[in-house]
């Protein structure tokens, strides 16, 4: 592991940071030969002279393969998120497309241009087992202004950026955020070269991707309101429309779920008003009889009121409840 920050390396080793990086899959593939290896080279030449033939060798030609230095950020998570929302947890892979072990610093960027809205970066975090799982206590936290651990080449790290919302975010307004990865060696121009930092002993030399790289991650805030509507309905004993002493009213309660979230627990409740009676068996729900006792549908009703429990609703649904009550 090479640092240009001497720092940095200070940090890590404080830290005692050992971890061996798994091979993830990926479409983008280290640069040719390792970083440090020799390449020898000897020639031959054959000549006659007289009656004999000679073989010589050239003296040998070492060449020490310098470290390239290239990395690949791909954004992992594309997704919808309550407005609102804490600790909501961004992944993306990290490749180190080099040909030599090489950490690299991160900086996540909340602020991207034609945002909606802008998260608060909380922490970054190495996957440490590599399980695609945000795991608190588990999973290492990279303290600010640290590097990852280093990436052999060809190989990929999971690093989880844990955000916040911003209160005051509306349905359907969306979010990027922008991770960047820059080899910890030196960043530059291709062919960049930073003597002798390469690992092996070589020199560092930057790659086609500047040793920099970023990719986004999206967010899209989801939220669900509700309206209630209450209408009512007679039927007298005359067969007609008056509510008169004997009279039944029907109660029709429609609530309607609006916007691209979820309204949860949701719940609908009403009174059986002074001067009725709640007639039993007319609880509905969505023209579905419920029954009145506690049980394992949705709804209860007694002399004092009724209640339909209807849970988890997406937005973009109506539920309809009706009840009957005699007047007195």
């Amino acid at each position: 592991m090479k640092y240009s920050n001497p720092a940095l390396f200070r940090a890590h080793s404080a830290l005692g940071i050992c971890l061996a990086v798994a091979a993830m899959a990926s479409p983008a593939h280290a640069a040719g030969v390792a970083a440090g290896t020799m390449i020898e080279n000897t020639a031959t030449a054959t000549y006659g002279s007289g009656p004999a033939t000679t073989t010589i060798q050239s003296n040998t030609v070492t060449v020490k393969v310098d470290e390239l230095l290239d990395v690949a950020v791909a954004g992992l998570t594309n997704t919808t998120v309550t407005a609102g929302a804490t600790n909501v947890v961004l992944a993306y892979s990290i490749t180190n497309t080099g040909n030599g072990s090489e950490a690299f610093e991160l900086t996540a960027d909340p602020a991207v241009a034609g945002n909606d809205y802008t998260v608060t970066v909380q922490q970054l975090v190495v996957d440490t087992n590599d399980n695609g799982i945000y795991e608190p206590g588990v999973d290492l936290v990279l303290p600010a202004g640290s590097a990852t651990p280093a990436i052999a080449a060809d190989s990929s790290l999971r690093i989880f950026v844990i955000v916040d919302l911003p209160a005051g975010v509306t349905d359907g307004q969306s979010s990027q955020v922008r991770l960047t990865a820059a080899a910890a060696t030196g960043t530059g121009a291709p062919g960049t070269t930073f003597s002798g930092q390469g690992e092996g002993g070589g020199d560092a030399v930057v790659g086609a991707s500047g040793a920099s790289a970023s990719d986004l991650d999206t967010l899209l805030a989801t939220l669900a309101s509700v309206t209630l509507a209450k209408a009512a309905s007679i039927a007298d004993p005359f067969g007609g429309t008056q509510p008169v002493p004997g009279a039944v009213v029907t109660y029709t309660l429609t609530a309607t779920v609006s916007g691209s979230g979820q309204a949860q627990d949701l719940r609908i409740t009403d009174a059986i008003p002074s001067g009725t009676a709640y007639e039993a068996g007319t609880l509905k729900l969505d023209g579905t009889s419920l029954t009145d006792a506690s049980d394992s549908d949705a709804g209860t009703a007694s002399t004092s009121g009724i209640a339909v429990e209807l849970g988890t609703v997406a937005g973009g649904t109506t539920k309809v409840v009706t009840f009957n009550v005699k007047i007195n």
